[in-house]
């Protein structure tokens, strides 16, 4: 599975105040230390396949898995980080 897809089934998976909160964290500078924040204009009205098209278009698909895992982390849904294939993790280092 394409990690775009994995992103939106994570996504899938958050309600929509749990998916207005990490649309937030998202608007929010240095998630991961460097990366910059997305513009509020660009998360105000999108749904979860757009969030994941934006996550994707800011970061590429690496960052995008980093900024996300971070993001769960910060919204207390760690149980989400389960979803991620076992090995994107050693990918990403």
């Amino acid at each position: 599975m394409m990690t775009s897809e994995v992103l939106l089934n994570i996504l899938d998976d958050l309600n929509d105040d749990p998916l207005s909160l990490f649309q937030w964290f998202l608007q929010k500078p240095n998630n991961v230390q460097g990366l910059p924040a997305i513009t509020k204009s660009r998360l105000q009205t999108v749904d979860r396949c757009k969030t994941v098209d934006v996550l994707v278009e800011t970061y590429g698909l690496q960052r995008a898995v980093q900024v996300t895992r971070v993001v769960l982390e910060k919204i207390h849904r760690n149980d989400l980080l389960q979803k991620f294939p076992e090995n994107i993790w050693m990918r990403l280092t």
